[in-house]
Protein backbone atom coordinates (compact mmCIF):
# COMPACT_ATOMS: atom_id res chain seq x y z
CA UNK A 1 0.00 0.00 0.00
CA UNK A 2 1.28 3.15 -1.02
CA UNK A 3 0.01 6.28 1.21
CA UNK A 4 0.59 9.44 -1.27
CA UNK A 5 -1.21 11.98 0.91
CA UNK A 6 -0.42 11.18 4.25
CA UNK A 7 -1.43 14.77 6.48
CA UNK A 8 -1.81 13.76 9.69
CA UNK A 9 -1.86 17.33 10.92
CA UNK A 10 -4.29 19.03 8.84
CA UNK A 11 -6.38 15.30 9.37
CA UNK A 12 -5.93 16.56 12.92
CA UNK A 13 -7.06 20.01 12.29
CA UNK A 14 -9.80 18.74 10.22
CA UNK A 15 -11.03 16.51 12.73
CA UNK A 16 -10.96 19.16 16.00
CA UNK A 17 -13.05 21.54 13.53
CA UNK A 18 -15.85 19.01 12.64
CA UNK A 19 -15.93 18.09 15.92
CA UNK A 20 -15.95 21.41 17.23
CA UNK A 21 -19.04 22.69 14.90
CA UNK A 22 -20.62 19.70 15.72
CA UNK A 23 -20.89 20.92 19.72
CA UNK A 24 -21.49 24.30 18.89
CA UNK A 25 -24.51 22.96 16.42
CA UNK A 26 -25.95 21.36 19.17
CA UNK A 27 -24.97 23.89 21.72
CA UNK A 28 -26.61 27.06 19.50
CA UNK A 29 -29.50 24.61 18.30
CA UNK A 30 -30.57 22.08 20.56
CA UNK A 31 -29.85 19.30 17.72
CA UNK A 32 -27.44 17.17 16.04
CA UNK A 33 -26.01 17.98 12.60
CA UNK A 34 -26.63 15.79 9.66
CA UNK A 35 -26.94 17.03 6.19
CA UNK A 36 -29.47 14.64 4.99
CA UNK A 37 -31.45 15.99 7.62
CA UNK A 38 -30.68 19.58 7.11
CA UNK A 39 -31.24 19.62 3.66
CA UNK A 40 -34.72 17.58 4.22
CA UNK A 41 -36.05 19.84 6.40
CA UNK A 42 -34.94 22.86 4.75
CA UNK A 43 -36.63 21.72 2.32
CA UNK A 44 -40.01 20.37 3.76
CA UNK A 45 -40.02 21.73 7.27
CA UNK A 46 -40.88 25.42 7.96
CA UNK A 47 -39.34 25.00 11.48
CA UNK A 48 -35.58 26.38 11.69
CA UNK A 49 -36.01 27.46 7.57
CA UNK A 50 -33.19 30.37 8.11
CA UNK A 51 -30.73 28.03 9.84
CA UNK A 52 -30.56 25.54 7.57
CA UNK A 53 -30.43 27.94 4.61
CA UNK A 54 -27.54 29.15 6.27
CA UNK A 55 -25.77 25.83 7.03
CA UNK A 56 -26.15 24.69 3.59
CA UNK A 57 -25.09 28.10 2.13
CA UNK A 58 -21.93 27.54 4.18
CA UNK A 59 -21.38 24.28 2.75
CA UNK A 60 -21.12 25.68 -0.61
CA UNK A 61 -19.31 28.91 0.64
CA UNK A 62 -16.91 27.34 3.28
CA UNK A 63 -14.65 25.51 -0.11
CA UNK A 64 -14.88 29.14 -2.07
CA UNK A 65 -14.33 30.95 0.78
CA UNK A 66 -11.12 28.96 1.45
CA UNK A 67 -9.71 28.60 -2.08
CA UNK A 68 -9.70 32.46 -2.33
CA UNK A 69 -8.12 32.83 0.45
CA UNK A 70 -5.21 30.24 0.23
CA UNK A 71 -5.06 30.88 -3.71
CA UNK A 72 -5.59 27.29 -4.03
CA UNK A 73 -7.46 26.28 -7.18
CA UNK A 74 -10.53 23.56 -6.39
CA UNK A 75 -10.60 21.09 -9.52
CA UNK A 76 -13.55 18.76 -10.06
CA UNK A 77 -13.93 16.56 -12.58
CA UNK A 78 -16.78 14.71 -12.89
CA UNK A 79 -16.08 11.31 -15.03
CA UNK A 80 -19.33 9.51 -15.03
CA UNK A 81 -22.50 9.72 -17.04
CA UNK A 82 -25.32 11.93 -16.16
CA UNK A 83 -27.33 8.99 -16.07
CA UNK A 84 -25.57 7.59 -13.42
CA UNK A 85 -24.74 10.30 -11.55
CA UNK A 86 -28.63 10.94 -11.15
CA UNK A 87 -29.19 7.08 -10.56
CA UNK A 88 -26.66 7.19 -7.55
CA UNK A 89 -28.11 10.31 -6.50
CA UNK A 90 -31.44 8.59 -6.07
CA UNK A 91 -30.38 5.57 -4.32
CA UNK A 92 -28.00 7.64 -1.72
CA UNK A 93 -31.15 9.61 -0.98
CA UNK A 94 -33.43 5.93 -0.30
CA UNK A 95 -30.60 4.72 1.67
CA UNK A 96 -30.52 8.04 3.83
CA UNK A 97 -34.52 7.48 4.33
CA UNK A 98 -33.95 4.19 4.79
CA UNK A 99 -31.18 4.04 7.41
CA UNK A 100 -33.05 6.93 9.25
CA UNK A 101 -30.04 9.23 8.17
CA UNK A 102 -26.64 9.91 6.70
CA UNK A 103 -22.48 9.27 7.26
CA UNK A 104 -22.52 12.83 8.32
CA UNK A 105 -25.16 12.41 10.75
CA UNK A 106 -24.54 8.57 12.17
CA UNK A 107 -20.71 9.07 11.56
CA UNK A 108 -20.40 12.38 13.33
CA UNK A 109 -22.91 12.80 15.88
CA UNK A 110 -24.31 9.51 16.43
CA UNK A 111 -21.72 7.75 17.37
CA UNK A 112 -20.08 10.52 19.38
CA UNK A 113 -23.32 9.99 21.84
CA UNK A 114 -22.86 6.41 21.74
CA UNK A 115 -26.11 5.56 19.37
CA UNK A 116 -26.23 1.68 18.64
CA UNK A 117 -27.80 2.37 15.19
CA UNK A 118 -25.94 5.12 14.73
CA UNK A 119 -22.78 2.62 15.14
CA UNK A 120 -24.48 0.17 13.18
CA UNK A 121 -25.48 2.23 10.48
CA UNK A 122 -21.88 3.66 10.21
CA UNK A 123 -20.14 0.29 9.58
CA UNK A 124 -22.92 -0.81 7.28
CA UNK A 125 -21.97 2.29 5.33
CA UNK A 126 -17.95 1.43 5.51
CA UNK A 127 -18.19 -1.97 4.46
CA UNK A 128 -20.55 -1.20 1.71
CA UNK A 129 -18.46 1.46 0.45
CA UNK A 130 -15.46 -0.79 0.73
CA UNK A 131 -17.32 -3.82 -1.06
CA UNK A 132 -18.36 -1.28 -3.92
CA UNK A 133 -14.53 -0.10 -4.65
CA UNK A 134 -13.21 -3.45 -4.17
CA UNK A 135 -15.97 -4.47 -7.20
CA UNK A 136 -15.77 -1.60 -9.21
CA UNK A 137 -12.21 -2.23 -9.01
CA UNK A 138 -12.24 -5.85 -10.71
CA UNK A 139 -14.84 -5.08 -13.24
Amino acid sequence: MNIVNFTPVSALIGGLLIGLSVALFFILNGRMIGISGIASNFLVSKNNRVDNFLFLVGLILGPLIYSYITGKEINISISSSLNLLIIGGALVGFGTRLSSGCTSGHGISGISRFSLRSIIATITFMVVGILTVLITGIL
